[in-house]
């Protein structure tokens, strides 16, 4: 089963849900505002991804963060700002068991099928 992990209100979701739903994949979606970002689930996107391929630079999140903040950031500072802001999180977030996605390409996304 895929899972699309993100916001439902983000533009990038909802590209991403159209598009998972115009080629017939069911999926689950877990929305962080709703579901909410445990530290848990942070360390496991950590597991397949670094923490600069995970933090949103381009977002409103990133650029209210302080410039020591910017400066400072390392792994366990990301891990606790992502399941605190999860905003901060690139979308989207996608793991169809073994197989995990950061941002949306239909390519990439082609595999699920």
């Amino acid at each position: 089963m895929i899972t699309l992990y993100g916001i439902s209100n983000c533009d990038t979701i909802k590209k991403t849900r159209q598009w998972l739903e115009s080629e017939g994949l069911e999926y689950l979606f877990h929305d962080y505002k709703k579901q909410g970002c445990s530290t848990a689930l942070v360390a496991e996107f950590l597991n397949h991804f670094t923490y600069q391929e995970l933090v949103n630079t381009r977002g409103t999140t990133w650029r209210n963060l302080s410039s020591a903040m910017k400066r400072s950031l390392d792994k366990k500072q990301a891990l606790k700002l992502m399941a605190e802001q999860p905003s901060i999180i690139k979308r989207p977030l996608i793991n169809s068991g073994d197989e995990w996605i950061v941002g949306f390409d239909t390519e990439r996304l082609g595999k699920f099928r």
